[in-house]
């Protein structure tokens, strides 16, 4: 690179970056840290001064704010023990070290949905977190790098700060029948520019990212398998999210302009919301200490793999907000004075051994985990899978008996400042009630928070990103294919229908 390029650009060494942050003990010092910050923030064609004060904005930060509550709440539940920093942290900063620690992690994903109504953002940085730990210590094996050390002595910097850290894995992609090194744009999929003395530069973007505007650092890795031609593409680093070069522009979700309303009744859930940004990387620098992966891409598949087994478990979280549905359902139904009617249990009852369903095969992939070399443990894949696939389905289940159980009014009531109207609001409260005993205002709340997640803004946590977060259902049908082993079921089979063994049974 000339001597005029390398002036354009700032090439801090990872001990400078790091000096912005220090240790966050509560929910308010998350907060804090998040303000002041000067990134580049677009919404709805607007660049936003001070993102933690923009309504649209702030429940997203609420939702994940959560999660350092949480902490001080139930530690039991949301802390661990660390054996990386020797003591005691956040769990969503922990490292698996046991089947135990993958089920306390779906037990705390689950109470997190069940405090917010929505996605709380942090899970896909915590399993980044976690396979990055037995990645980087099979590529140094493999290629005697020194990514595995880097790796650690970034995990405790930010494991002793308390810091959240997103993950960037969706890469826009472009043309599906291409390869990344295909691409008409070769920006259509994260790659590096150039390599220097201090570190390497990275362009492209990365998309749906759950909390990107939201996190501290941003570890940007690879989407799919890469081929030796893709091997710029194959890249992982950690970025903090005031780097140079990073532009956020916050992705429109159903009726988030409500919260720009007075009031808080029509919002639903006005304190919690999720958050998915697109994230653009122009030239952004990485330092060498922070480069994970650079251009071993056979690894690449291993590491969309290994996250996937993490991630679909991770999914049990919508058993929380599926908790607040079936909640939210039976409130109703009593508010209605219909609690009594066999078909109403008979929903409920549905609604329950759906989300339940959901909830054992993530806990059962946690109870299945394995040990890698590297001393992490790896949830089941295959009831990982079966945990992801089964989200794509049952939420919508669960919202359609929730409507069902709600009535038409969900979706025709007045707003909150007809309610509140002098004229006309007395006239909505005769008419619009249930029981007697139920004001008509606690019933209206009810109903618009059953819209919210199933219509609104939180039905992209709860059902849209049901369907596409962490890959689509074909996603997880590639992957149960790849994973089951039916030559070992044909055995079983042939042995009990008396089929003579053949040497694929001897094996």
């Amino acid at each position: 690179m000339n001597n005029a390029a390398q002036g354009q650009y700032s090439e801090p060494t990872a001990e400078e970056q790091w000096r912005q942050f220090r240790e966050l003990t509560c929910q308010k010092d998350y907060v804090d840290s998040l303000r002041g910050r000067n990134l580049d923030v677009y919404l709805l064609g607007e660049r936003i001064d001070e993102p933690v004060d923009h309504p649209i904005v702030r429940p997203s930060i609420n939702a994940m704010a959560a999660s350092y509550q949480l902490a001080e709440d139930e530690p039991d539940l949301a802390t661990a023990w660390s054996s990386i920093t020797e003591r005691r942290i956040n769990r969503f900063l922990h490292i698996p070290e046991s089947p135990q620690d993958l089920v306390q992690k779906n037990k705390m994903q689950r109470r997190m949905g069940q405090l917010t109504g929505t996605c709380f953002q942090r899970c896909a940085g915590l399993d980044t977190l976690s396979v990055l730990f037995s990645i980087t210590f099979d590529i140094d094996k493999k290629h005697g790098t020194a990514y595995h050390e880097r790796y650690l002595a970034f995990l405790k910097k930010a494991q002793a700060r308390n810091l959240i850290v997103g993950a960037g894995m969706t890469d826009p992609k472009g043309d599906r029948s291409k390869r990344p090194s295909d691409q008409s744009d070769p920006d259509l999929f994260m790659h590096v520019t150039r390599r220097t003395e201090k570190g390497l530069y990275v362009k492209g973007a990365k998309a749906h990212m759950t909390g990107g505007l939201n996190s501290h650092w941003i570890c940007v890795m690879p989407t799919m398998n890469m081929r030796e031609s893709d091997k710029d593409y194959a890249v992982i680093g950690m970025i903090p999210a005031t780097a140079p070069g990073l532009t956020y522009i916050y992705g429109r979700q159903s009726c988030d302009t409500r919260a720009l309303e007075v009031g808080d009744i029509d919002k639903g859930n006005a304190q919690y919301g999720g958050q998915e940004t697109l994230v653009i990387f122009d030239d952004v620098f990485i330092p060498w200490a922070h480069v994970l992966m650079d251009g071993e891409y056979e690894f690449a598949q291993e590491l969309v793999s290994r996250f996937t087994a993490y991630h679909r478990a991770s999914y049990v979280c919508k058993t929380g907000l599926g908790d607040v549905m079936i909640g939210a359902a039976s409130s109703v139904a009593e508010m209605n004075g219909a609690e009594t009617a066999s078909h109403v249990r008979d929903k409920l009852v549905e609604m329950t051994h759906l989300n339940e369903t959901i909830y054992s095969s993530g806990i059962a992939s946690s109870y299945e985990a394995k040990q890698h070399e590297s001393g992490a443990f790896i949830n089941d894949p295959i009831l990982a899978n079966i945990c992801k696939h089964n989200v794509t389905r049952f939420p919508y289940e669960i919202s359609r008996l929730a409507q069902d159980l709600a009535g038409g009014l969900m979706v025709t009531l007045p707003s909150q400042a007809d309610f509140e109207h002098e004229t006309i609001g007395p006239k909505l409260d005769k008419y619009l009630q249930g029981k007697s005993s139920v004001s008509t205002e606690d019933r209206t709340r009810m109903l618009r928070l059953i819209e919210n997640m199933t219509l609104g803004r939180n039905a992209v946590g709860y059902l849209t990103e049901s369907m596409h977060g962490a890959g689509s259902p074909q996603a997880q049908r590639i992957q149960l294919l790849r994973e089951t082993d039916f030559g070992k079921k044909q055995s079983l089979a042939r042995r009990l229908a008396g089929i003579i063994a053949t040497d694929h049974d001897t094996q």
